[in-house]
């Protein structure tokens, strides 16, 4: 076994909340953006709406939808 820390398992239409806000928000847009920080707040929860390459997770929040990486999240049981 390794000691190296498991991924969050995620998948589309999973519930998440956000560990901690990001320095910058990234929308998930096709064009992505940056925007300010303050759009969603540590412990929000939100819904899992794509799933992209690398650790990066589209995740839709009551004020948009944003690229957040897989260890900014904490997956929530129904």
């Amino acid at each position: 076994m390794s000691d190296a820390p498991e991924s969050v398992e995620l998948e589309v239409g999973a519930r998440v909340r956000l560990l901690q806000a990001p320095a910058y928000l990234k929308s998930a847009d096709a064009m992505p953006m940056l925007r300010p920080p303050d759009l969603v707040d540590a412990g929000e929860e939100g819904v899992v709406v794509g799933l992209r390459a690398g650790e990066q997770v589209a995740v839709r929040f009551r004020r948009g939808a944003f690229l957040l990486e897989r260890r900014q999240l904490e997956r929530l049981l129904s």
